[in-house]
């Protein structure tokens, strides 16, 4: 845990002293700008993370789904020698 608050600490005066001669409107876009992005949240995200799980959805029926598992696999029994 400490090391992770060090790697933070360490980006976080990287962007500072990046962003520290920036104009003063500038700094307050982005503060306005970080303070809304912690306000909010993303249900874009959120929406796609649910969108992961779940039922199969196909027009197939399972007979139709499996028959074409079943002829798409290749057997090679040719065996390598050593």
């Amino acid at each position: 845990m400490n090391r992770s608050k060090n790697i933070n600490s360490t980006i976080v005066d990287g962007y500072f002293s990046l962003l520290n001669n920036l104009a003063p409107s500038s700094k307050l876009d982005l503060i306005s700008k970080l303070s809304e992005s912690i306000n909010s949240v993303d249900s874009t995200k959120i929406k796609t993370f649910k969108k992961s799980f779940g039922a199969f959805v196909s027009k197939q029926t399972a007979e139709e789904i499996i028959e074409e598992i079943r002829s798409s696999r290749v057997s090679n029994r040719n065996t390598e020698s050593f």
